[in-house]
């Protein structure tokens, strides 16, 4: 019996994302954005998701590394806008500037969650505003 091997498949033709996905991958930056919701909750899991953001961005393929970067950002930036609101509940607006540092930060991983599970690069990553 002979078996006549399958052509490989074309990369060009029919595929919808121009980006190749490995699950595995793509499974460590979803993780990442979970410990940061969890966050919300407890004050570990944002610390322990920078970490590991910080160990896997050199090594990701350049669509997953915007994602990595944008989780960087999010931490470092939420921390100032939290320390900010903090100071400035004093005069009481702080309350409203640690209102819009959650929406900001919840709405920044949602964002993020929904283009790594469509394999997509995070349009952005450095910018300050959602």
């Amino acid at each position: 019996m002979s078996e006549t091997p399958t052509p490989p498949p074309n990369p060009t033709s029919g595929g919808s994302s121009p980006v190749s996905m490995n699950p595995g991958e793509s499974g460590h930056a979803n993780l990442i954005y979970i410990l940061y919701l969890a966050g919300l909750v407890t004050a570990i899991t944002p610390i322990i998701g920078v970490i590991m953001a910080y160990m896997a961005k050199d090594q990701a393929p350049d669509w997953l590394r915007s994602h990595y970067r944008n989780q960087i950002h999010i931490f470092w930036k939420g921390l100032v806008y939290a320390l900010i609101g903090s100071v400035l509940m004093v005069v009481l607006i702080g309350f409203l500037i640690l209102l819009a540092a959650a929406v900001w930060y919840i709405v920044r991983i949602v964002k993020g969650m929904q283009a790594v599970s469509k394999g997509e690069p995070y349009a952005n990553p450095d910018s300050w505003s959602i």
